[in-house]
């Protein structure tokens, strides 16, 4: 026990002795004594267990505070079981050209229920594993929702946590609009929880959450229905891969509807769901409509008032290039911050963060140029650096030069669908410096992290082209661009 405790509970010991048997005095209430931490993590997710496991390795006294299951949206709503249900439709796509290969297969059925019970059971696996990791890095967990008292403390429940510096790492919800009927529809959060699968699903959105669930709910065999607000999907994307990715699903069945401005959701009276457009127009037939319209901030339940932090309109906190928010002592990565909300993003400025706090290094902050990130379309995107559109914005239209080839991979060579795939290098400058990697197509989500590398450290065109492409393969591309 931490001596500062130690004392105080003594104190109230030694005073209980005096009093005898004076029945009149209240017994002290010990809920409320107050713990101390080096740094307080609110927030069990991916962001928020980096940094409080690398302030632990420094010997800070740490602790992180978690209301639901650990992991956070990553590894229970996000990046794990999605990336499962890619595998699942990837499976799908495999079996479909089987025959093209020369298996002749007997007809195969997804079962819906027997995979979600061990892609549940995985991470409840992963929770486990969470759980042991902080045992082992000797971290305290304190389950429940914390929510600011001061600058320096936070309740949980009637627990008093105090500490030096306190992390805010709670993530993101999914958004729900405030429409009639909004209830009647799941998020993707709710995806998860489906115990079986829709067969004629409708998908609200255009980003890349909608794009994934859409691509694998095809695949698997639904008859799936997107709506988009605009015209096009994965807006914010280089122009290449996002009119790529939408011409395949197309190609591929998936019935995408553009300029749709729902106004509310209807149950009908065989049952079905149907969505009604501001323009009047009815769309009905759906046994599930899902809404993947984006992710707004956990921030609306810290009590930030308490702090005297101030989130923008969206509930986003502001914070500089070393993670700190407006108030010393106080720091937000993560989706919180509105920055990329990316996994290895949170996980890299959370342990910057506490190398910077508890393990001498000054200088330790996260570089948010030229990530990359995948999209687990149909079919995936990996990109890292400016789209085209960035980099004539920020060069010059005439200071930027685009390579690009669009090829059939050799794995459809024999196959009656083939899916294409499309390599893009943005360059700048005299040297041709890259500034603007782009894949869409079989294994971009593989090849875009070597690349990345490359991107990073500044390479130019000469120096990808000065590299010996291996053969056959759809990454040497990338290599011999002319």
């Amino acid at each position: 026990m931490d001596i500062r405790v130690t004392a105080k509970v003594t104190s109230i010991t030694l005073s209980l002795l005096t009093v005898g048997a004076d029945q009149s005095t209240p017994f002290p209430d010990l809920s409320n004594m107050t713990e101390h931490f080096d740094f307080l993590v609110i927030g069990g997710g991916s962001g928020g267990m980096a940094g409080a496991r690398r302030a632990a390795e420094y010997g800070a006294r740490t602790a992180i505070v978690e209301g639901d299951r650990l992991g956070g949206t990553c590894v229970n709503v996000g990046c794990v079981p999605k990336k499962m249900m890619w595998n699942a439709a990837h499976f799908a796509d495999t079996l479909a050209i089987a025959d093209d290969y020369g298996f002749a297969l007997p007809d195969t059925t997804f079962d819906w229920a027997s995979f979600k019970d061990a892609r549940d059971a995985y991470i409840l696996r992963l929770n486990g594993i969470y759980q042991r990791n902080l045992e082992s890095s000797k971290v305290s967990l304190y389950t429940g929702w914390a929510q600011f008292d001061s600058t320096s403390t936070v309740r949980v429940g009637d627990q008093y946590l105090s500490a030096d510096h306190i992390l805010i790492a709670t993530g993101g919800r999914p958004m729900i609009p405030k429409v009639p009927g909004a209830d009647l529809a799941i998020t993707s959060d709710g995806f998860f929880d489906l115990d079986t699968q829709p067969q004629r699903p409708l998908i609200i959105g255009a980003g890349y959450i909608a794009t994934e669930l859409a691509g694998a709910l095809n695949a698997l065999g639904s008859d799936v229905t997107m709506a988009l607000r605009k015209d096009i999907l994965l807006r914010g994307f280089d122009i290449t891969l996002r009119e790529s990715v939408m011409d395949e699903m197309i190609s591929a069945g998936i019935n995408i509807l553009t300029g749709v401005q729902i106004i509310g959701i209807v149950r009908e009276e065989n049952g079905l769901l149907a969505v009604q457009r501001q323009d009047g127009e009815q769309i009905s037939g759906f046994d599930c409509v899902i809404y993947a319209i984006g992710r707004d901030p956990a921030t609306d339940t810290l009590g930030l008032a308490s702090t005297g932090i101030k989130p923008d309109n969206a509930g986003y906190l502001g914070t500089d290039e070393w993670q700190n928010t407006t108030v010393p002592g106080i720091y937000a990565v993560g989706d919180v911050t509105g920055r990329q909300a990316l996994t290895p993003v949170a996980i890299a400025a959370a342990r910057r963060l506490s190398d910077r706090l508890f393990g001498g290094q000054d200088e330790a902050r996260l570089d948010y140029l030229n990530i990359p990130s995948v999209v687990f379309s149909h079919p995936p995107i990996g990109t890292v650096g400016l789209t085209e559109d960035e980099a004539r914005q920020t060069y010059g239209h005439d200071n930027v030069k685009i390579y690009q080839n669009r090829f059939t991979d050799l794995f459809y060579s024999v196959t009656h669908h083939r899916v294409p795939t499309v390599v893009k290098l943005i360059v700048t400058g005299a040297q041709e410096t890259v500034v603007g990697c782009h894949v869409v197509g079989r294994a971009a989500d593989e090849m875009i992290q070597g690349f990345a590398v490359a991107v990073k450290m500044g390479a130019t065109k000469a120096d990808l082209d000065n590299t010996v492409a291996i053969h056959p393969t759809a990454a040497e591309e990338l290599v011999t661009l002319r």
